[in-house]
């Protein structure tokens, strides 16, 4: 159970982290938030989180798109988390939730002239789709937020209501998953996770430019594979039928983690089980999220450390 959370500029047990129903952010979306994953590693006896400062460089960048004006570098942030773990003491794996907020208590929808605040959170979590192994998906009817509209780049909280209505209708038609299709009719992520499709030994995923979210697991899956298994990687439009005639299609992000696509739209995606490229990926995935992989063990944060250890390892980023 979450005991704790940084809230006001310190940490705080977890019931003194409240809001008001006046807040602005709770009346209009007007915030960003952000996910990260610590992995624990039982052989080492630590807890490791993924590519902290790398989180919350973003993290800010999306409070840029919101005017959000704060103190906080991303090595301030990533203190607090540390601090935050440490307290909660997790020995499992856990998910971190950052939000920034728009603070004072009024009404009028603006983003200037209001206060920014930050809080953090965390939670234990495993899997985020149970059907990690093989998904079935659907493409929604729901389009992707588009750039002119609200930016798809950033982790903005109204924009979720989006990611939202596309889950639930995959979910309440007998799916787990969603896909949906930008405003140019290609597709563009998963409800809350960004897509690749495996084609004759190429790695495809649709490009920034397709109003998807700028995924850290994204990045890194594009570096592993490239680095790694030697793969090609193309980041280009893709067609909802490529789908259809793909090898292998998975869903990758902080809460998918790497979730294999079994079906889109009732069709198998190829064999409609486990590929091979799929499994490469996730194996070399957690393999790294755990500290098992001396190559990138740069993106690791260990937690529990002494505080001057741990800082050495923030500025390591």
């Amino acid at each position: 159970m979450t005991r704790f959370a940084f809230f006001n500029g310190a940490i705080r047990p977890i019931e003194e982290a409240r809001i008001s129903v006046m807040t602005h952010t709770f009346n209009y979306g007007t915030g960003c938030f952000g996910g990260l994953r610590g992995y624990w590693n039982a052989d080492e006896r630590q807890l490791y989180v993924f590519r902290i400062l790398d989180h919350y460089r973003r993290f800010l960048e999306s409070g840029k798109l919101l005017l959000a004006q704060l103190d906080y570098s991303p090595e301030d942030l990533a203190a607090f988390t540390l601090e935050l773990l440490r307290a909660e003491g997790w020995q499992e794996d856990c998910y971190i939730r950052p939000i920034l907020y728009k603070a004072d208590e009024t009404i009028g929808v603006r983003l200037h002239d209001l206060r920014d605040a930050v809080t953090i959170f965390s939670i234990p979590m495993g899997r985020y789709i149970p059907a990690e192994e093989g998904a079935r998906a659907c493409v929604s009817s729901w389009r992707r937020v588009d750039d002119t509209a609200i930016p798809a780049r950033g982790k903005l909280i109204g924009s979720y209501v989006n990611s939202a209505l596309a889950k639930s209708e995959a979910v309440l038609n007998g799916f787990d998953e969603a896909l949906v299709l930008n405003q140019d009719g290609h597709l563009a992520e998963g409800s809350a996770s960004n897509l690749f499709v495996v084609r004759n030994g190429v790695l495809y995923t649709p490009p920034i430019s397709s109003n998807v979210l700028e995924g850290i697991t994204r990045r890194s899956i594009i570096q592993m594979a490239r680095e790694v298994l030697g793969l090609d990687v193309i980041e280009r439009e893709i067609d909802r039928t490529e789908l259809y005639v793909a090898d292998e299609a998975f869903l990758c992000g902080t809460g998918a983690q790497i979730t294999a696509l079994a079906s889109v739209d009732h069709r198998p995606v190829g064999n409609g089980k486990l590929g091979p490229v799929t499994k490469a990926l996730r194996d070399l995935y957690f393999r790294v999220v755990r500290g098992r992989e001396p190559r990138y063990r740069h993106w690791l944060t260990p937690v529990f450390e002494t505080e001057r250890t741990a800082a050495e390892s923030i500025g390591k980023g």
